[in-house]
């Protein structure tokens, strides 16, 4: 039996073995894709210079590479290394892993805790971790693939230093074959237009795309070669990385308002297409494009919120995948359409100044007086009934007498505004030619 405080050598991957777990880097030289981390001049590598590792939080998508590097830091800096899963771990874990990292401590031994999944422990699970970090005990390395900011503690964030992984790029996804391609003593079956689309599909993930390399090998029959369409048939293509939960949900929509408001319909269609493919709900999707054109076209083409509530109307009617198209059409016209904010602009300050004076009563000469007693307070007397006046214009004050005068909507010459804009300053030279004829 192996001592317990005894670091575990690094095995031999026997046969059979996924080609992912036998291509592991032995050192963090041998990373590829986080130069910025494991470079010559990369935060961790400085940190292995200095001698001293602090708690870390590992932000980044999968298969970059962030439990290998913990591995790694704990074979480079001689410390014991313990890992565990918040998925599969509880308080009476954690607690005998503290109690080990103790006595190891006190043989003279600090130990290196990987903690994959962190997020997923709650908030007291995370509290947990603060003595022994605090105290020496361990040093936490925590890896999670959603925003740190919004799933973990501030406290354990305080504490610990977040290095951000990046999903690894074409260059390293070839470097990641060329190696596979070593270690199996024979090339990928696959002409250079279907090695290009295999690194695509591979979408930043390491891991993923030594297992599609796999796939590809186990696919071929001697002496054939597969084309990109070939290929797409072997494999079948991997699930995009979307959790609609979590930030990929957030981060798309994010692009595609982005790429709408800033009348970019082509962005704006591949980010609307990059969501039905990851399987996000329509009528979640259709509640966004109104949004959009209620928030950033408004008034500049009112037609665009009677497009975008008659594409959620097709997709009623048609039901999916036809219904798509619909929104699809929508999200065209709102990119393309005038853009203008006028209208949340105005409801924004309304808001604003509703609560900063309250509640004022309205004039009295635009309340009704249905009985006595309000026509003897006055209630409706000298309001002037509009549609009697020139021009279907009385030019009254309907504001509270104490806020005085506002201007909430103030809108730009675009589109249809342009015509509003006309109105409005026109009504304005009524409005001050009438009181001055008072």
């Amino acid at each position: 039996m192996a001592d317990l405080f005894q670091a575990a050598e690094p095995e031999r991957a026997p046969p059979g073995r996924p080609l992912a777990d036998r291509l592991r880097p032995a050192s963090l030289a041998e990373v590829v894709g986080q130069e910025h981390l494991t470079g010559e001049d990369g935060a961790l590598t400085r940190m292995i210079r200095s001698g001293s590792l602090g708690s870390m939080i590992f932000w980044g998508p999968p298969g970059t590479g962030k439990t290998t590097v913990a591995r790694l830091l704990a074979g480079e800096t001689d410390l014991a290394f313990e890992q565990i899963s918040a998925i599969f771990s509880g308080v009476a874990d954690l607690k005998k892993v503290f109690d080990t990292a103790r006595l190891r401590r006190g043989n003279g031994r600090q130990t290196l805790l990987f903690v994959d999944e962190i997020h997923r422990f709650n908030r007291a699970q995370q509290d947990s971790f603060l003595p022994v970090m605090e105290d020496g005990t361990v040093i936490l390395v925590g890896a999670t693939t959603e925003n740190p900011s919004f799933e973990l503690n501030a406290a354990l964030l305080s504490r610990a230093r977040v290095l951000v992984f990046r999903s690894l790029g074409e260059d390293s996804i070839s470097k990641l074959l060329e190696r596979a391609e070593h270690a199996e003593g024979k090339p990928l079956p696959l002409d250079d237009e279907a090695r290009a689309v295999l690194v695509r599909m591979a979408d930043g993930d390491g891991r993923a795309s030594l297992t599609l390399a796999e796939e590809v090998w186990r696919a071929a029959k001697p002496g054939e070669i597969f084309d990109a369409e070939g290929l797409q048939r072997i494999v079948q293509r991997r699930a995009p990385i979307y959790d609609k939960g979590q930030d990929g949900h957030y981060n798309l929509i994010s692009a595609l308002h982005k790429s709408v408001r800033g009348s970019d319909p082509d962005a704006a269609l591949y980010y609307l297409c990059r969501m039905f493919d990851a399987g996000e709900d329509p009528l979640y999707i259709g509640r966004r494009l109104v949004r959009m054109a209620v928030e950033d076209i408004g008034l500049a083409d009112p037609q665009a919120l009677v497009i975008a509530n008659a594409a959620k109307d097709a997709y009623d009617y048609l039901g999916s995948p036809e219904g798509e198209l619909a929104f699809a059409q929508a999200c065209v016209y709102l990119a393309t359409a005038p853009k203008s904010n006028g209208v949340y602009t105005a409801f924004k300050s309304g808001m604003r100044a509703a609560k900063e004076y309250g509640s004022l009563l309205p004039p009295r000469h635009i309340l009704n007086a249905p009985t006595k007693l309000m026509k003897e307070e006055d209630y409706g007397k000298g309001y002037l009934y509009d549609h009697d006046m020139p021009e279907a214009f009385s030019g009254q004050d309907y504001f509270p007498e104490k806020m005085g005068r506002h201007t909430f909507y103030d809108p730009p010459e675009r589109g249809f505004e342009r015509e509003i804009r006309k109105r409005l300053d026109y009504w304005a030279k009524l409005r001050a030619e009438r009181a001055r004829g008072k």
